[in-house]
Order: structure tokens, then C-alpha cells, then sequence
């Protein structure tokens, strides 16, 4: 039995995103909008203003365009920039954003592969259009940008998201408090306490949905979010007649912690530790589309050396948070041995991360501009040992776990979907690959060094948790082999940039005259001065599409940071996958998507 996956001939030229396909769009989409289009910022990607009148019909228009159609909504946010210097650069006070990409576009490499679309709308009382009729995956973001930003969609249910039901206020609006020693001192009463049960018991009636199915009463089940199968602060709303499920709704917020809240409070470069926590199984690889999009910002070339040291980093956190997946997933479906022998590979893992970083989980070791210091030596050596000893255990678990027959006869077939449901969901990464597609932004975009390296995308054709186990194995591989030509090609040369918002700055100059100390203790204390504007980093993340939005007005802090994760979206899809299974496939079906509860919440 061979487990290797069918892999896509490679494409000839990695396309980044392509802003010149935007001139030949315009003229079509003036006609159908009219002055509902109201003007066009050139950039990486293009922005498009649109008057809230039309905001329905620029994405129905962009979603069925041409032979090359914007069918994935990657994100929609809203931003507060009241009391920023970024309102007018942005076209208003309160806006609302999208990030459409045609998929077919990055795939052959021609054509406008993705664009943004903005809204100013009234901060009194904003309200736009929904498109959750057009994406199936708007619903989660336009409540979120109603639960963070009061924004209201064409009179749809305000329902919070992320933040508690009687939570005061909208945590992204300026005026809101940021810290708790903000608000008053809290008292939990027995009052507040009854309140807050109360709101937490699940109301079918509320969410509009039956309680009985052919005149059988249905049970009302709480799968979580203190469940081991639910992998973190995780519950699904359950309806039931016997075992079968028969609609389900996914509840989350339980590990919100205000991410993009605090990004507003923090420098530049402070916020790059926050950026490991989003994903705390990722490591290194939140913060390259952070710093990628400042970078683009700032205008700051990295040198070929820390290019290649993020990227062996990144992919070694990829192997470790894949190793765990596999472990986990052999583990729901009732296997207990293999998720042992996963552990000690990542325990190597972290070793060699340790020696290079100085940390196991949480690094902090991408800079503005480079990375914090060079490799130590004898890395060289340590590496090769370790991509020695990984070789043949990656060998063994191919026939361990994806081999077993219990574990094929568990998982073939179960929780399946194609491509089109995929992206109608906002599905990316392995999941969106083991339907065939063979859409991956390493490959796609070639961006951050990716475009130097040789490897495949590994991808399924049936979509179920089986294939989507074996497009990570197979991804598992191809990381590998992508550090490996890392330890064969590692550049010479510095490990940061020279440019004068690169940062930290160097020390050595600074002991050497007054000229220098002062802009770097000033740029130590406040922090580097980002050139205003606004900027994308996106990067395929261990799960999918990881996507960093800032915006700047040229001081020491963003005026808004949006972060933009594969596990909020792929979470969604849960309601649409789990009714008409029984229990135990549901758990096969929550395990196959490969969440994290810090990447969904932030």
C-alpha cells in the first residue's frame, strides 16, 4: 500500500499578488456599481472603495466574476480609527473591510489574484449590507465585527461571538477600555453570577431551531467545552434523536483574550511575542506575516541569510505541530501508543529549537528586519543529526497509524466535502487540499524565500478525515525536506538589515558616539516609527491561511491590527458537517480539522 498522495506539477512562476489585473476590473465593475464604487487605492493587494449601498453588490459581482471569480472570502473586519491620524488615509472614522482571493487566479498565476474591499460607515449607527448570503463564511465574521464594533448587518440578530452575552460595549471602538484597571473594581455577585448561567444554557428556540424531528423529541446535548474530544475551551450546542445528530452549533470565545486589542497598546516590535501565542503549537510562524507586512511598510529588505533561518524555523514548528496532530488523531480514533513516540520527536525537536532560539514553544526570534542573533555554533551538525533520526520514525508512522485498518475504516469517508464547499466555507490549508485543490501560499505567493526552496504540495481527493490525515503526514516530508536544503544552502552574511527601521537597532554603534545613542535609546523606548499605511502579510501557516492586516499612521503603535486565522474559519464548517453523523464520527470529524482554541479566539 503506497501512502504517498498524487502531487501537482509545481508552478513555472510563483505569482505574489498581482495589482495590475485591478485596471482591467475596474471598468466592469464601474458599470455594475455605479457610483456605488467610489474609488481605487493601488497596493499589495489593491483596495476598492465601496459605498455601503453597494457593499452586497461589489462581492455578488467580484464572487461570480469572470473565469477567474473571487470565491473565497478570507476575512471581513471592521476598524475604529477615531482619534488615529489613519481615518483619512482610510476613508473614514469606522470602516469595513474585506479580503476576497480568486483561487484560480494564484493557482495559474495570472491574472488579480486577490483585492480589498472598504466601507466607511456612519460611527453613530453603522450598518451595512450582509454577504453572508453570498459566503456561507461571513455569518462568524459579521458577528464578530458586531460583537467587537456594534456594526449591524441589514437587521440581522445581534448576537455576540467571542465576548459574553452581557458584555458592555464593543472592545475594538477606541473608547473602550483596554485594561481592567480601566473599569471599576469587579464584584462577582450572586446576581451577575445567576445571569451569566442562565445566558449559557443553550436555547434552541432562540437560535431558531426545532426541538423535535418527525414527532420525536429531540436531546439537547452540551459537547464541551470541558470535553478531552473538544481539544481546548471548545462547545458545540448538540441536538440529538438517539445518536444521530441532527444540528449542531458551535459556541466559541471561551479563550478570547483580546489579541488584537492589546496590539493597539504595544510597539512595533513588542507585539511580536503575542504573535506565538495565537497559535501557541506554531512557534516562529505567526510572526512572518506580521513582520512581513511591516516590513512591506517599512520598506525593509531582510537579508538572505534570516530569510532562510526564519524559514527552517517555521517548518520545523510545522513537523512538531503536525506530529502532535497525528499523535491526537491516531489517539480520538483509539489508538494510545503512537502519540507517545510522536512526543520524544518533538522533544528533539524543541531541543534543537531551544539551542537556537533560547525557547521551546514561545521564541519571540523574528526582529523588524532579521532575526534576533545568528545560529550558534555547531548547529550545522546538530541539525543533521536530528533530520537523521526523524527520517526513519516519520517512515514508521505511515504504517502504524494511516496503515491500521481500524484507522481507515474510522476515519474513509467521514466528515467529506470538495473543493467548492471548501471555499464557500473559507476552508484553507490541508484541509482545503485533501479535496483535491492544490492551493498552498508557500507555493502560490513564493514570497519571505519560499520562492528559492523545491518542495511539493501534497494533496487528497475525497476530502474526508483519512485524506486530510495523509495531506499532513505527506506535508510532514516535504518539511523536511525543505529545512534540509536549508542545512545545505544556508547564506552567508548578516542576519539583519541595515535599514534605519530595522529593529533592535545595533549596539555597537550605539557605544560609540552620542550621534547614535540617542535614536537608539529613543527607538528602544518608544519604539521604531512605521511609515503610515496599510499593509498584508499572509503565510500558510501549519493550518491554512494566516493573514496579518495593519494599519499605520506613523507612530510607534498600529491603529488597528487584524488577524485574520485558519481555525476561526474552518470551525464554522462544523455545523454544516456534523448533522446526520452519529457521536463517535463527530469526534473523528472535530479532531480532522486540526484546531487550536488561541488560533479561533485570539
Amino acid at each position: 500500500m503506497s501512502l504517498l498522495l498524487p502531487q501537482p506539477a509545481p508552478l513555472a512562476t510563483p505569482p505574489g499578488h498581482a495589482d495590475g489585473g485591478i485596471d482591467q476590473l475596474l471598468p466592469d465593475l464601474a458599470r455594475a456599481l455605479g457610483p456605488g464604487l467610489l474609488g481605487v487605492v493601488h497596493g499589495t493587494p489593491p483596495r476598492l472603495r465601496i459605498a455601503p449601498s453597494a457593499w452586497e453588490g461589489a462581492h455578488r459581482f467580484l464572487h461570480r466574476h469572470g473565469d477567474r471569480p473571487f470565491r473565497l472570502l478570507a476575512d471581513l473586519w471592521g476598524s475604529d480609527f477615531s482619534g488615529t491620524g489613519a481615518a483619512a488615509s482610510q476613508g473614514g472614522t469606522l470602516v469595513l473591510n474585506s479580503h476576497l482571493v480568486a483561487p484560480d487566479a494564484l493557482l495559474s498565476g495570472e491574472g488579480l489574484t486577490d483585492v480589498c474591499l472598504q466601507c466607511a460607515l456612519d460611527p453613530a449607527c453603522p450598518e451595512a449590507p450582509s454577504v453572508a448570503g453570498i459566503f456561507r463564511n461571513a455569518d462568524w465574521y459579521e458577528r464578530e465585527a458586531w460583537d467587537m464594533l456594534g456594526i449591524r448587518f441589514n437587521g440581522r440578530p445581534t448576537r455576540r461571538l467571542l465576548m459574553p452575552e452581557g458584555w458592555d460595549g464593543h472592545p475594538l471602538r477606541k473608547s473602550h477600555r483596554c485594561r481592567a484597571t480601566e473599569a471599576p473594581p469587579f464584584t462577582l455577585s450572586p446576581d451577575w453570577l445567576a445571569a451569566e448561567v442562565d445566558r449559557s444554557r443553550p436555547d434552541p428556540a432562540r437560535l431558531g431551531l426545532p426541538m423535535e424531528r418527525d414527532g420525536t423529541e429531540l436531546m439537547v446535548l452540551n459537547f464541551g467545552p470541558h470535553h478531552p474530544s473538544a481539544h481546548g475551551v471548545f462547545r458545540i450546542i448538540l441536538g440529538l434523536e438517539g445518536e444521530e445528530i441532527v444540528w449542531a452549533v458551535p459556541d466559541i470565545g471561551y479563550h478570547h483574550r483580546g489579541v488584537e486589542k492589546i496590539a493597539e497598546r504595544q510597539t512595533w516590535h513588542a507585539f511580536i511575542p503575542y504573535c506565538d501565542r495565537v497559535d501557541y503549537l506554531g512557534g516562529i510562524i505567526h510572526e512572518l506575516p506580521y513582520l512581513w507586512a511591516v516590513e512591506q511598510l517599512a520598506g525593509i529588505e531582510v537579508p538572505p541569510r534570516a530569510r532562510v533561518i526564519r524559514i527552517m524555523l517555521a517548518e520545523l514548528y510545522r513537523v512538531m505541530s503536525h506530529l502532535l496532530f497525528l499523535g491526537t488523531m491516531a489517539q480520538d480514533v483509539g489508538q494510545m501508543s503512537p502519540v507517545f513516540y510522536m512526543f520524544t520527536d518533538r522533544e528533539r525537536i524543541h531541543d534543537f529549537l531551544e539551542s537556537i532560539t533560547g525557547a521551546r514553544m514561545h521564541p519571540a526570534f523574528a526582529r523588524i528586519g532579521g532575526v534576533a542573533r545568528d545560529l550558534p555554533q555547531g548547529w550545522h551538525q546538530e541539525l543533521q543529526e536530528l533530520l537523521l533520526w526523524l527520517g526513519p520514525r516519520l517512515d514508521s508512522y505511515g504504517p502504524m497509524v494511516l496503515g491500521n485498518d481500524l484507522f481507515r475504516a474510522r476515519t474513509r469517508g467521514i466528515g467529506a466535502f470538495d473543493t467548492r464547499t471548501a471555499f464557500a466555507w473559507g476552508v484553507t490549508g490541508p484541509q482545503l487540499r485533501a479535496t483535491g485543490c492544490p492551493l498552498d501560499w508557500r507555493k502560490a505567493c513564493g514570497q519571505g524565500g519560499y520562492q528559492d526552496m523545491v518542495f511539493d504540495v501534497p494533496v487528497g481527493s475525497r476530502g474526508d478525515a483519512l485524506d486530510r490525515t495523509m495531506v499532513r503526514f505527506e506535508e510532514m516530508r516535504q518539511s523536511l525536506s525543505i529545512v534540509g536544503q536549508c542545512l545545505r544552502n544556508m547564506p552567508e552574511g548578516p542576519v539583519m538589515s541595515d535599514h534605519p527601521l530595522a529593529f533592535p537597532p545595533p549596539r555597537a554603534a550605539m557605544l560609540e558616539d552620542i550621534d547614535t545613542l540617542i535614536p537608539h535609546f529613543l527607538g528602544a523606548s518608544h519604539g521604531p516609527r512605521i511609515p503610515a499605511g496599510m499593509a498584508t502579510g499572509q503565510f500558510e501557516s501549519q493550518r491554512g491561511l494566516t493573514h496579518y492586516s495593519i494599519v499605520s499612521d506613523g507612530g510607534p503603535v498600529s491603529c488597528r491590527t487584524r488577524i485574520r486565522t485558519p481555525s476561526f474559519a474552518h470551525l464554522q464548517q462544523l455545523s454544516e458537517l456534523l448533522p446526520g453523523m452519529g457521536i463517535a464520527d463527530a469526534i473523528v470529524t472535530i479532531a480532522a480539522v486540526d484546531f487550536v482554541m488561541s488560533d479561533v479566539d485570539r
